[in-house]
């Protein structure tokens, strides 16, 4: 299965910060990875430099031939990125509908799926049909987080980001949310990178996981490996793990 993405010695962080150290990662088309470590790893530092959001220090990044390092933040949707960050940023004062519309791209060519398209976001979303006219204030948290991750898929990207997509949610909605990201991933083939900080819930639906620690790649395999192994996961997630030890499968 071919590379979709490949990331090259990747440094990057916020002005002269670096907080990503020689990130190297690869992506096959089709496949879902979790990015998974504690709080301050580094894990959103690397969706926001994907998204163009941060300040690169060296390496690269390439989706599907195209080299996302020299494109400004703007350019990366049109390249095939579809970014959810933590914050969710759906605009608040338009309608359900009109944050869909305003965004929506048509599919890429020699897309094999079906195009996202509103009409789409409503079949996997029914609540979001039945809110299609309330504004972005009037949406609960889990059904901000469903306009967010719509707002994405209209975009037909070829990579969906999703930072924390479970955050602060009910369970009920936590089930909902997975169930259709399982849907998007695995049944439709739309490739993804997912940080969660509940990692059973999101390995279950990943085909590859990658641990970060002080910005650099301390694990990285196949997901339902790491997903048996819960002694491995809680020390690379810093239960039990040295600083500086690194494993592979």
């Amino acid at each position: 299965m071919a590379d979709l993405l490949q990331i090259e010695n990747l440094s990057a962080g916020y002005g002269e910060a670096v907080v990503l150290n020689g990130v190297n990662a690869a992506l096959a088309e089709g496949e879902t990875l979790a990015l998974l470590g504690r709080n301050g790893t580094g894990k959103t530092t690397l969706m926001n430099t994907l998204a163009g959001a941060t300040r690169q220090h060296g390496g690269r990044i390439v989706l599907g031939g195209v080299e996302l390092h020299r494109l400004p933040a703007h350019e990366r949707a049109a390249a095939g990125i579809g970014w959810v960050p933590q914050e969710r940023n759906i605009f608040k004062s338009l309608t359900v509908h009109e944050n869909l519309t305003a965004v929506a791209r048509p599919t890429r060519t020699g897309s094999g799926n079906r195009p996202w398209t509103p009409e789409r976001v409503y079949e996997l979303f029914p609540r979001l049909a039945e809110r299609k006219t309330n504004l972005g204030t009037q949406l609960s948290g889990g059904e901000q987080q469903m306009l967010a991750i719509g707002r994405a898929l209209v975009l037909n990207p070829r990579l969906l980001l999703l930072d924390e997509p479970l955050e602060g949610l009910a369970p009920i909605i936590v089930e909902e949310l997975l169930r259709a990201i399982a849907r998007i991933t695995r049944d439709e083939g739309l490739s993804a990178i997912i940080v969660e900080q509940h990692p059973q819930a999101i390995l279950r639906i990943s085909h590859r996981a990658m641990v970060l620690d002080h910005g650099s790649v301390v694990h990285n395999g196949a997901a339902d490996a790491l997903a048996a192994q819960p002694a491995l996961l809680d020390g690379l997630l810093g239960v039990m793990r040295k600083t500086g030890e690194a494993h592979a499968a």
